[in-house]
């Protein structure tokens, strides 16, 4: 049966390898290596050695020359490696090439992603979405977890006097064999998850069948999204200092101060050269992001790459088709801040950012009312004055408002209500004029 190999627990020992083509572009390639440092290490390997090198032109079959390569598996064993990542994207042939040089673990940062995500993975739709993404990069590169087996040579011959095609080898028949179980692997975790997607589609639809607003917080991995959740609503959701701390979508209700309901949705962190299958296959994830009212993007205000950590999330935002949505952008850790300067820099890249520190609950009040000023135009608070006999009128209103406060006087019932704008000409001969 098809499986995907699990290289994480075959590895301790990682060498990381950036291949750049313009020596302008070696600044992103140190700051990218060092991202992948992290990833790795979230994995459990250690890194022992990072290495840039810079080519002229790409060879189709290495990503660099010969040369090149061969020195960099020797610096590889003389580091006792058991395995090279790269952070470039390598293709199915590429990989059997340096596994094929090396006799070494070679993986790229997609695989790491995808390794890290499996790991993640919590909820039913998560674990297929990570599942898909994985079968579908494992598929083209089949053929070199067969290669222990002997292509042998046909006895038929392809010659004109000759019978059939040449006969194929037990590795390749077995090859085959697995990439069809693959595909159907493949289809039918696509319609597990399309089952999944129709089930949270209901629920999203039963939640948002009052009319309640919704926002969605994204930003980039570690950012402390989660954070920030927890400390708004009061919750318990994961949160932890490593990379990719949440796959699945967590869902929290706030009341607001005006009396508005506000549903708040946590999604997993970006990274800078997210695979696009990661994104493709997270849409059911990511859907909370689209779908919402307005976003809260989350940066980490202590972090050295800010503006590459913005640039990445507006994106993916950008390739979900969710760039148009009206985001409130929030400067997270902000108490780690002891330089005035950084503060007044951010403030002038990010004018009208909220300032926050999720962890001690700063900036939480500016925060909430920031996002009752988004919906303002929802809403409306009135007095009511409403007969008692008029039980319909106040039930509608508690049904489809929030009652603020409820008094008597005589035989009128007295409410104080948040209600959608159009209560207003609706019931306007109960609303008390000032």
């Amino acid at each position: 049966m098809f499986e995907v190999r699990e290289k994480p627990d075959l590895v301790e020992r990682a060498m990381l390898v950036g291949v750049c083509y313009d020596k302008r572009e070696e600044e992103e390639t140190r700051k990218l290596l060092l991202e992948l440092e992290e990833l790795v290490d979230t994995l459990g390997i250690g890194v022992v050695g990072m290495e840039l090198v810079r080519v002229r032109a790409t060879h189709r079959g290495l990503l660099c020359g010969t040369g090149k390569a061969d020195e960099l598996v020797e610096l590889a064993k003389a580091r006792d490696c058991d395995c090279i990542v790269f952070d470039n994207e390598l293709s199915p042939m590429q990989q059997r090439n340096w596994e094929g040089l090396s006799d070494l673990t070679v993986i790229d940062r997609e695989e790491v992603i995808l390794d890290i995500f499996a790991k993640r993975a919590r909820t039913k739709e998560a674990r297929l979405q990570v599942d898909l993404a994985r079968m579908q990069y494992a598929l083209p590169r089949m053929a070199r977890m067969w290669s222990h087996l002997d292509r042998e040579g046909g006895g038929g011959g392809g010659g004109s006097g000759g019978g059939g095609g040449a006969s194929r080898g037990m590795g390749e028949q077995q090859i085959e064999v697995d990439r069809r179980l693959a595909r159907q692997k493949i289809s039918r975790v696509k319609d597990e998850l399309n089952a999944v997607r129709k089930q949270r589609a209901t629920q999203r639809k039963e939640r948002t069948r009052g009319d309640i607003a919704t926002a969605a917080i994204v930003g980039y991995t570690n950012a402390g999204k989660s954070t920030l959740l927890n400390k708004l609503a009061g919750s318990d959701i994961l949160e932890a200092d490593m990379l990719f701390a949440t796959l699945d979508p967590t869902t929290r209700r706030l009341e607001l101060e005006d009396g508005q309901t506000l549903l708040v949705s946590d999604t997993v962190g970006f990274v800078r050269n997210l695979p696009h299958r990661l994104v493709e296959s997270f849409k059911a994830t990511l859907e909370e992001a689209i779908l919402a009212d307005f976003l809260v993007h989350v940066l980490d205000a202590n972090s050295d790459e800010i503006p590459e950590h913005y640039t990445t999330t507006c994106n993916v935002l950008k390739e979900l088709g969710a760039d148009d949505k009206e985001v409130i952008v929030v400067l997270n850790k902000i108490d780690q801040i002891e330089d005035p300067a950084i503060l007044t820099g951010l403030r002038a890249d990010f004018p009208g950012a909220i300032e926050v520190s999720a962890l001690e609950g700063i900036g939480m009040t500016e925060l909430l009312g920031k996002f009752a000023n988004k919906l303002s135009d929802r809403v409306k608070r009135l007095d009511y004055r409403i007969p008692q006999s008029r039980g319909d009128i106040t039930g509608l209103l508690h049904r489809e408002g929030k009652v603020l406060s409820t008094d008597y006087d005589g035989n009128d019932v007295l409410l104080t209500a948040v209600v959608p704008k159009d209560f207003e000409e609706r019931f306007s001969e109960f609303i008390v004029s000032e």
